[in-house]
């Protein structure tokens, strides 16, 4: 049997001491305090990792003919820039007048190479991106960096500036840019593409060509069009919208009429320094991590549970027992988060339970009951993400080869073992991706503190209680408070959180390396 991965040991060593070092702080102490202990525990762990990694590097060098053979499979430095360029070198001379043209007039270059439906398209394009510059697109691109200049007064019929609408039609000029380029080198590589035609004395592809291909040889083209254009209208530009918001002092008192202003890094420093919002950013982040920790594990290894127990031979009414997690499942989320809520109120069945066997009402949600609300949000989101973890895990656990178990049985493996060594690598492999994607979504799961305890104010909070998570605060700071700019700035912080560990961890994962097969 292979000896545990020492990335792996030691990787959960720095979340164990972490993550504890942050736990017992925060209930003995106080969340800030917490928090910062927080960032000093991931970034020792993070320059342990770096250095363990240079040393790994460097021992693992190999030396003489070794070396050489290594040196001579490793590219140069820059290689790839210098070898762009000579491309681009060669290009140029070999590029015909016709060419040249169309580098010059989008479509001249067809029309000199007699090919006129498509030289007029392009020609079209470039007449049609000319009007719009002139008429819209320059006012729009301008309107992006100045964000207004006249600043509207009602009582003087002075309709003026909107700040929002001119940085969002400024990106989208921007969009328009680049497609515009990017036409312009479509149509530069054409012409060059029917020069080499034409010189191979072949006959250039001509539109209605080029039409058929979109429908044969170039039909997954066509199908993604229509996708990625939605995606670029409806989560690119909301997204890209976001991150600059985060750059202006947009919310609070600066709002349309009155004009916004490009602030730089302002939103970030106020939320890392500033009195009200610093200490309830670095609490809430402390808490948002360990909640996307825990609520993760305890969903997917619940269900690899569940499944791993549904297997056993000795277990009999299989389907009948798989059927309470899959009704579970059927149920709509917000009914569960309310059926919980009303459980655990005050006048809740638990509480009569309680207070009919002589004991006080507990208020497991009230404003001082911060640990057991925590763990109670724990509670309903594994009751909620455990069953699709069981399904997906029993169908993963099918395909296992039970000889392996055999072997590992006869090797004197236990059963814990034959888990951490043939169960656990198995179902990662074939469940890495849904584990970042259960990560990212319990890292930004808005409705169960939402509907648990919304509407909380907690002491030692700006604007937030102690079970909210950066999502829940951010909801808050810019829908109820109108604090934009800080909750751009916000969003834009769990945008490379989680996508820097979703990357990092399945960049890492043997899924990404060993895609194709499974050993």
């Amino acid at each position: 049997m292979k000896r545990l991965n020492l990335n792996a040991v030691f990787g959960a060593a720095a979340i164990v001491t972490t993550a504890g070092l942050w736990l017992v702080l925060s209930v003995v102490k106080d969340e800030y305090a917490a928090g910062l202990a927080l960032f000093g525990g991931v970034g020792f762990w993070a320059l342990f990792f770096a250095l363990k990694a240079a040393v790994t590097r460097g021992l693992s060098r190999p030396n003489g003919a070794g070396r050489e053979r290594a040196a001579g499979k490793r590219k140069p430095l820059f290689g790839g820039v210098k070898e762009r360029a000579r491309g681009i070198r060669a290009f140029f001379s070999e590029c015909g007048g016709k060419v040249i043209a169309s580098m010059s007039v989008m479509g001249l270059g067809q029309l000199l190479q007699k090919r006129w439906a498509k030289g007029a398209v392009y020609l079209i394009i470039q007449a049609g991106a000319a009007v719009f510059f002139v008429m819209r697109g320059a006012a729009m691109l301008a309107g992006l960096f100045t964000l207004g200049t006249v600043r509207g007064n009602a009582w003087y019929g002075v309709e003026g500036d909107n700040s929002v609408t001119m940085l969002i039609m400024g990106i989208f000029a921007v969009i328009v840019l680049i497609i515009y380029f990017a036409l312009y080198a479509a149509n530069v590589r054409d012409a060059f593409a029917a020069q080499k035609a034409i010189e191979r004395g072949k006959e250039p592809p001509g539109i209605i060509q080029g039409l058929k291909n979109l429908i044969d040889a170039k039909f997954y083209k066509t199908a993604l069009f229509i996708p990625i254009a939605g995606v670029c209208l409806f989560n690119v530009l909301p997204i890209i919208f976001m991150i600059l918001v985060a750059f202006t002092n947009y919310g609070g008192a600066i709002v349309p009429p009155a004009l916004v202003d490009w602030k730089g890094f302002e939103s970030f420093a106020k939320i890392l320094s500033l009195g009200e919002f610093a200490p309830t950013f670095v609490k809430i982040l402390g808490w948002n991590v360990l909640w996307a920790v825990a609520s993760t594990a305890l969903g997917y290894f619940g269900g690899l549970g569940l499944a791993l127990l549904f297997n056993k031979k000795c277990v009999k009414g299989k389907a009948f027992w798989r059927a309470f997690p899959i009704l579970a499942y059927a149920v709509p989320g917000f009914i569960s988060l309310l059926g919980f809520k009303f459980m655990f109120s005050a006048g809740g069945p638990i509480n009569q339970m309680i207070t009919k066997g002589g004991g006080a009402t507990v208020l497991f949600l009230g404003l001082s009951s911060k640990w057991i609300s925590r763990v109670i949000g724990l509670a309903v989101s594994a009751w909620i993400s455990i069953p699709t973890s069981m399904l997906l895990a029993t169908g993963i656990l099918s395909n296992m080869n039970k000889d392996l178990y055999e072997a590992a049985r006869i090797d004197g493996a236990g059963p814990l073992r034959q888990f951490v060594s043939l169960t656990l690598p198995f179902v990662l492999f074939a469940t890495t991706p849904v584990l970042i994607t259960s990560f990212i979504g319990n890292f930004n799961n808005f409705g169960i503190f939402f509907f648990l305890r919304g509407g909380f104010i907690s002491e030692g909070y700006f604007l937030a209680s102690d079970t909210d998570l950066l999502i829940n605060w951010l909801y808050r700071l810019s829908i109820d408070n109108n604090y934009y700019s800080i909750g751009a700035a916000i969003s834009l912080i769990i945008f490379i959180i989680t996508s820097a560990v979703s990357l990092t961890v399945y960049v890492r994962s043997s899924s990404f390396k060993r895609e194709d097969t499974y050993k």
